[in-house]
């Protein structure tokens, strides 16, 4: 059995409970934050919704700073959401709001902890997206708020980025998660990601260093056929 250590953002989510037991189940010890308890990791840090981005990110650090040389192998942010619309759209502003806090707040936060609790050599995963590769004007906020998930993968790994001492920062970017909400609102149609298959990627990642893509790399998630394939932007 691995020992170790993670943390989780986002840790309650399909994909952040589907990660969560993937590494308990190797051995590893499990922190989840999210606005909900994931009963199966080792310890919760429970986020507030009432808070501003600044308080969030403070209360998070507080609780860990109390932990007593609190260190993570790895801290994986998957936390996210879906709003599509142009810039016409009647609720574009509170959609991309939305976006920004679901996406952008939580990738800030954690990679700012990384800054503080990831062990030398490693791991920041944040969660960005294929389609923000490219224009997206039928979804304009999702694709700002991944691109600047992208762009803040590329600044943590580069030189005086904050990142402890050969610690490797990275993204991936799915195209289509196949998670319940998914199922349940779209047609599946064989190029889903399986949670699984990102677990097991982000364990490779954590467990054999010298596995994982080069540091600032976004690492698409290409599955056809339930073949997953990983593609470097």
């Amino acid at each position: 059995m691995s020992s170790g250590s993670i943390l989780v953002y986002g840790g309650r989510g399909a994909l952040g409970s589907t990660i969560v037991t993937f590494f308990k189940e190797k051995g590893f010890k499990t922190l989840s934050i999210d606005f909900f308890e994931n009963e199966a990791a080792d310890d919760n840090i429970l986020l507030k919704s009432d808070l501003g981005f600044e308080a969030q990110a403070e209360a998070v650090k507080n609780v860990l700073d109390a932990k007593s040389g609190f260190k993570v192998d790895a801290i994986f942010c998957v936390a996210g959401g879906w709003a599509g619309g142009n810039l016409k759209t009647a609720t574009f502003i509170k959609d991309s709001h939305l976006m920004l806090q679901q996406s952008v707040w939580s990738s800030y936060i954690a990679a700012h902890l990384a800054s503080h609790f990831l062990n030398d050599n490693g791991l920041l995963v944040l969660t960005g997206a294929q389609a923000a590769l490219n224009p997206t004007p039928d979804m304009i906020g999702y694709g700002v708020a991944k691109a600047a998930v992208h762009q803040l993968v590329k600044s943590a790994a580069a030189p005086k980025g904050g990142l402890p001492e050969g610690a490797r920062s990275l993204a991936i970017l799915p195209v289509t998660l196949d998670t319940p909400m998914n199922r349940k609102y779209m047609t599946y149609n064989g190029t889903w990601t399986p949670l699984e298959e990102v677990a097991r990627l982000l364990f490779e990642w954590t467990s054999a260093p010298g596995a994982s893509p080069a540091s600032g790399s976004l690492v698409q998630l290409i599955t056809k056929d339930g073949n997953t394939e990983t593609k470097i932007a």
